[in-house]
Order: C-alpha cells, then sequence, then structure tokens
C-alpha cells in the first residue's frame, strides 16, 4: 500500500524519490486510492522541490505503465511521425501539419491534450468542428493512420490514463510550467501512442511555460534524452511565442485559420512555422529525403490542394463536418481600434490568452465547459505600423459585455510605439 502523504512529505522536504516510490504513489492515483487533494499537494512539492533525471524518467514510465501502448511503427511496417508543442497561444500548427505530412505519404499518429492555463488545446479545438470524435479505441487509431494516414486522438482511458488524470490536476492548481512534469506528461504519449520520430515544439517567451531562451534548452533537453532512453528520435525546434501565434486566438477561429493555411492563405508567421516542422518530419520519416526537400515537397502540397483534400479526408473519418460553415460563429464580434500612430512593439501573449480565456474560449476550473466559438483575433501583429483608427483586433463574444471587457483588455495588451521593433524570426533554435 502506497504512503502518499509520506512521499509528499519527503519531496516537499527536498529529498529523493526511487523509481517504485514513483510508480506505486502514479499508479494508485490511476486507480483511485490517492486522491485529487494529495496529489495536488504531491504536484506542489514538485513543483517547487522539482525532479532529477532519474525521477522524471521514473514518472513518465509509470504513466506509460498505467495503460496500453500501441506500435504504430511495427503494425503499419512504416516509420510513423509525431509533432508535440509545449503549448503556446494561438498554436495550432499540429492541426496543419498532419495533413501536410500525410499527404505528403508518411503516417502521422497524434495523441493530444487540452488546454491548459491560458494555453489552447488541440483536442478543444477539434472539437468545435461539429460530430468530430477525439476518443478512438486503439483499433480505431491504428486503422485510420493506416487507412488515411493521420489521425490526432484523445488520451482515451486505455492510453497513458495517469497523463490524463494529473493533466487535468495540474491545470487547476498552479502546477503547470515545471520542466519535469512537462517533459513525463509530454513524452508519456508520444511514446505510448507509437511514434517513432518526434518533433517538438518548444515555445519561448510571455505567452510560454519557457520565459526565457535557457528554460526552453533545459526542457528540450530532458525531452531529447526521455526520447533516447526510449529510442525515439527527437529533434526540438526552440520557437518564440511573445506574441500569439498567427492571428486567431480560440477554437472555432484558430480550425478556420487552420484552413486557410491549408489553402495556402495562412498569416506568414504560422505558415513559416508549419513548413519548418513539416521540413523535419518528412526529413525524420523513412522518405529518405533532407529537411530542404521535405520544405519543397511540404509546400508543394498546399500548393496542389492535397493538403487540405487530406485535411478533409481526415476530418470526415472521425466523424467531422469538414465544412468551414458548419463551425461555431460567435454572435457579437466587436472591434478593437488603435487610438493612436505608431508600430506594434508588442502584443502581450498571456494578455490576449486570458482575455480568450474569460470569454469561455478556455477553462477557470477542472470540470467547466467551453464555449467554441469566442475568441480574439489579431489582425496587426509585431512591427506593423498602424494610424489611429486602424483595426488591431477582433473580440469574439457570448455578450455584448464580455465584449466590451475583452476589447479592453485587447487594446492593452497592444504596445505602441514610434519606432520599429527588431525583426525576430519564429524559429529560434534548433536542437537536432
Amino acid at each position: 500500500m502506497v504512503h502518499a502523504a509520506e512521499l509528499i512529505r519527503r519531496k516537499r522536504d527536498g529529498e529523493r524519490l526511487t523509481r517504485d516510490e514513483l510508480g506505486e504513489l502514479l499508479l494508485a492515483y490511476a486507480r483511485g486510492d490517492v486522491p485529487d487533494y494529495q496529489m495536488a499537494a504531491f504536484c506542489m512539492a514538485v513543483y517547487f522541490r522539482g525532479l532529477n533525471g532519474a525521477e522524471t524518467f521514473a514518472l513518465m514510465d509509470a504513466m506509460i505503465r498505467s495503460g496500453e501502448t500501441i506500435e504504430l511503427g511495427r503494425a503499419l511496417g512504416r516509420k510513423v511521425v509525431d509533432k508535440h508543442s509545449t503549448g503556446g497561444v494561438g498554436d495550432k500548427t499540429s492541426l496543419a501539419v498532419g495533413p501536410i505530412v500525410a499527404a505528403c505519404g508518411v503516417p502521422f499518429g497524434k495523441m493530444s491534450g487540452r488546454g491548459l492555463g491560458h494555453t489552447g488545446g488541440t483536442l478543444d479545438k477539434l472539437e468545435s468542428i461539429p460530430g468530430f470524435r477525439v476518443e478512438l479505441t486503439n483499433a480505431e487509431f491504428l486503422g485510420q493512420v493506416r487507412e488515411v494516414g493521420l489521425a490526432i486522438i484523445g488520451q482515451t482511458a486505455d492510453l497513458v490514463p495517469a497523463d490524463k488524470l494529473l493533466y487535468g490536476l495540474r491545470d487547476v492548481t498552479a502546477t503547470v510550467d515545471n520542466v519535469s512534469l512537462i517533459a513525463a506528461s509530454i513524452m508519456s504519449k508520444k511514446i505510448a501512442a507509437g511514434a517513432d520520430a518526434i518533433v517538438l515544439d518548444v515555445k519561448v517567451g510571455d505567452g510560454a511555460f519557457m520565459k526565457t531562451i535557457e528554460a526552453a534548452r533545459e526542457l528540450a533537453q530532458m525531452m531529447r534524452e526521455l526520447g533516447r532512453h526510449a529510442d525515439r528520435e527527437v529533434v526540438c525546434v526552440l520557437t518564440d511565442m511573445d506574441q500569439p501565434l498567427g492571428q486567431a486566438v480560440g477554437n472555432a477561429l484558430e480550425i478556420r485559420e487552420t484552413i486557410a493555411t491549408l489553402r495556402g492563405e495562412g498569416p506568414a508567421d504560422f505558415t513559416e512555422l508549419v513548413l519548418a516542422a513539416c521540413a523535419h518530419l518528412l526529413a525524420l520519416s523513412d522518405l529518405g529525403i533532407d529537411e530542404p526537400s521535405g520544405r519543397e515537397r511540404a509546400a508543394a502540397a498546399i500548393e496542389d490542394g492535397s493538403a487540405l483534400d487530406k485535411y478533409e479526408q481526415w476530418i470526415t473519418a472521425q466523424g467531422g463536418d469538414a465544412a468551414e460553415q458548419s463551425l461555431p460563429v460567435a454572435p457579437v464580434v466587436r472591434q478593437v481600434v488603435a487610438e493612436g500612430a505608431g508600430f506594434v512593439r508588442a502584443i502581450g501573449a498571456v494578455d490576449v490568452g486570458m482575455t480568450a480565456l474569460r470569454l469561455g474560449a478556455g477553462r477557470q476550473t477542472k470540470d467547466q465547459s467551453i464555449d467554441h466559438a469566442v475568441g480574439v483575433r489579431c489582425l496587426r501583429k509585431r512591427g506593423d505600423s498602424v494610424v489611429a483608427g486602424d483595426v488591431l483586433a477582433e473580440v469574439h463574444a457570448r455578450t455584448g459585455e464580455s465584449a466590451d471587457q475583452a476589447c479592453a483588455e485587447v487594446l492593452g495588451a497592444y504596445e505602441l510605439g514610434a519606432d520599429a521593433p527588431s525583426s525576430r524570426p519564429i524559429v529560434l533554435e534548433t536542437i537536432a
């Protein structure tokens, strides 16, 4: 029998726990033998005291052992690739990357999560599509990757159930942004879902959990080490999250932006990140091509329409209505206008993310429902010049009152200045 209170005390006091102790604690939590309040206390102890490399691996290993695993590559006789982001504001990259990679002939199987704090969740975005099923059985998941070339699913009861429980608990106990907890959570899903090669997008900046490039490198190196122990190929890209990615922040709004990007009409920063991620994934695949060739193939899939065709095939296969007009629309849309002239020097990513959350696009409690229609569109981005009266952003809201409040918050997130800021690439660094 696990003595949760004793393990909490020891971690609180800075002691190291063994592989067996961490495994017993997490597996007992998954069985319901350890209540939420004790696991929340343990997460807070970890948040302040941390886990070393061995403890982090033990935590990840226990998450994987809490459920079944899928050997996608072995079952398909192909090398299967996956891509994951540490979470950001307006980050819908996987929704565009998956169809492009699959259109290029490479199987893409991914298990995703829901929103954490001010960051959006891939599953929440997909559930804004009427009829879309995020929960598939292992057999359905495998069959769809084989037949369609692409599936993105949630954490079912069969796959890493301990992480699914812990994921939701961390979101509402202010224990999200801990390197070990993030690394173990991400890599447990990647390994359990069976991907052979993984591109990890580690966000850096105001809207990310990693605020500095140094912290992002630490997380990237930890995830690469966890992947190495599990015989996976891992490439990490450190990317800018000092402003929202693309324009759309909010579930249905981000699905619309994904569709536009697959048509070749997406925002420049988002399109660049999508192509960079696809280039790495295709280079890691069994196609036998390098990164520049991978980028060319990805761009060609957008140009010839095969990426958009694959998106529609994927959505339909998972029960969704792929038509853009079927997406929910907010009843109130308000414009946020510039009060003066100058250059957009910054947009507070956290500010915009929290505004979208308060509009209903995210959760403030563990069991809260989401309004898929609401959110924010940042039409002017860092470096753009504006004059008084120009539209900076749009607020999509459920009520006039919430729209008014959100407009004031979004206006406050914009910083204008007389001088243009220095340019900054979306991809800051690659660790391969």
